[in-house]
């Protein structure tokens, strides 16, 4: 590569900044430099972000072997890039090593990512879709509208209450003691138009939810009075506006009633209707497949045998996109064939790939590698037990998530990546969907700075709760017998026992908008 301008002439230059390494850029994505060399342009980034140094070159000057320099679409020699020349406009490209073949292969990950950084990718970029959907459909939906009413609800003056409508001021001074008679003059019923007008002296038979006639200014309820032939035998005073619901009381023209982002409830849905509603612009539900991999795997429900387990992933993994508000459009089971999975991986005609096992380092493990050859794969191997080996990436408009093939990571990753990414494409939050209570730790929780542990606790009859399972990610039970989990700070060295601790319930989620 030979610079276009004179020798020596400094140029514009962009340094691309991968997604794990932006916690060492104050987030920054690329940074545009002045320089005619690979090696004077990272010296000018490293005077603005000294904390990325070391994470590129190691003691010896060399870039670090898991990472990869990019030019274009050349891929930079390591002994001699340094020297490299550039042109006006060059951009250049850090990639983990993972993206562009076999460096990690079974030698483990020699980077793992923080979870906050794994999220941020998760979450970035994502676009949303809407559609508009029949009120018969809209409970549970999450409305991509602000709605105002253009009526009033009630439409009309109506009664409250089973008695008479009246003039209050012809029952003042009335008691059972001191009755007063009126004389009937009709009576007004629900879903008829009242044609009644009610003078001094009069009274006319109503019923709740029928029009309040003309003249009348409250209504007395039927407890309150007698009729004898056409009189009405009145033993209590109302006062104006007794017993009677007005134009525009619960809802009124103009009036914003529900707005955009809220998840509709059973009572929403009725509010809707009572405003003439019969449609909604909603958030599409994000489209879900679930992709596993594996030639030990038996179909769920079938009994296990040497050798062979049984896929329980598939079916933990659809519920939990079923409570995330997600559309489940598949669900595939591949053998550990490289050819097989990457025919799969060029049309996954989805939102977001869920896909559980063959996602780690191992010899079988093909999906990293796939994926990095069809798209993109920044994330891969997080700083968190259990759950390490996830990986996150995308291809085109598809969101990847390779979670771990072990059941107990398998939940852990999809709900600390997975199911925020599917709830915010669906309009909702990245917010965990479990209530979460203070409870007091009946038994020291150990971890290690720098590494996100998730804990599975169990209550005990004293209220205090006890740390069952740290490890053991293959051990679903270990959820099940569970009331919960709690989340060790990766800054944290552990929780000391008696301390309060937030416990997030596996029973009773919340919604995700909560």
């Amino acid at each position: 590569m030979k610079p276009d301008s004179p020798v020596g002439a400094l140029m514009t230059i962009v340094i691309h900044i991968p997604t794990p390494l932006r916690r060492y850029s104050d987030q920054l994505c690329s940074m545009e430099v002045a320089a005619d060399s690979i090696g004077d342009a990272f010296e000018e980034l490293f005077k603005s972000l000294p904390d990325l140094e070391i994470r590129l070159i190691n003691d010896r000057g060399e870039i670090h072997p898991y990472l990869i320099l990019l030019v274009g679409d050349e891929e930079i020699p390591r002994d001699s890039w340094r020297d490299v020349a550039l042109q006006d406009g060059s951009e250049i490209d850090i990639v983990p090593a993972v993206e562009g073949g076999s460096d990690v292969r079974m030698r483990g990950f020699k980077d793992r990512v923080t979870t906050q950084v794994a999220l941020t990718y998760a979450l970035q970029e994502l676009q949303p879709r809407f559609e508009t959907v029949a009120l018969s459909a809209l409970a549970n939906r999450i409305l991509a509208e602000d709605v105002s009413s253009r009526v009033n609800v009630p439409p009309f003056d109506r009664s409250a209450m089973d008695g008479f409508a009246l003039h209050a001021e012809d029952t003042f001074g009335a008691t059972p003691y001191n009755t007063l008679d009126l004389r009937v003059c009709g009576e007004s019923m629900p879903g008829a138009q009242s044609l009644v007008s009610v003078q001094r002296g009069q009274a006319c038979r109503i019923m709740t939810g029928a029009p309040m006639p003309l003249g009348a200014d409250a209504v007395l309820m039927a407890e309150d009075c007698e009729t004898v032939g056409d009189s009405l035998i009145v033993k209590a005073a109302v006062t104006p506006g007794k017993n009677v619901g007005h134009v525009g009381e619960d809802i009124g023209e103009g009036d914003a009633v529900l707005h955009f982002g809220r998840r509709l409830r059973p009572q929403d849905v009725g509010l809707l209707a009572s405003i003439g509603r019969n449609t909604c612009r909603v958030f599409s539900r994000p489209r879900v497949r679930i992709l596993v991999t594996g030639n030990e795997l038996l179909p769920a429900g079938e009994i296990p045998t040497m050798g062979l387990i049984v896929d329980s992933n598939t079916p933990m993994l659809a519920a939990l996109v079923a409570r995330d508000g997600g559309e489940l459009v598949g669900r595939h089971h591949l053998q550990d064939d490289r050819h097989v999975i990457g025919e799969f991986l060029d049309q996954p005609d989805c939102d977001i790939l869920l896909c559980a096992g063959g996602t780690s380092v191992g010899r079988e493990d093909f999906l990293p590698l796939l994926l990095a050859e069809r798209g993109e794969i920044p994330i891969h191997g997080i700083a968190m037990r259990p759950s390490a080996p996830t990986g996150i990436g995308r291809i085109a408009g598809t969101r990847v998530f390779l979670l771990p093939g072990n059941p107990v990571s398998c939940l852990c990753a999809y709900d600390h990546f997975a199911g925020p990414a599917l709830r915010v494409l669906g309009g909702g939050t990245k917010k965990m969907p479990y209530v979460s209570v203070q409870k007091v730790l009946g038994r020291r929780i150990a971890s290690q700075i720098g590494r996100h542990d998730y804990v599975r606790v169990s209550a005990e009859d004293d209220g205090e709760v006890i740390p069952i399972a740290l490890s053991g990610a293959s051990l679903l039970s270990s959820t099940t017998r569970a009331t919960g989990f709690v989340l060790v700070d990766e800054n944290s060295e552990g929780v000391d026992e008696q301390e309060s601790v937030s416990v997030y319930l596996y029973d009773n989620p919340i919604g995700s908008d909560s």
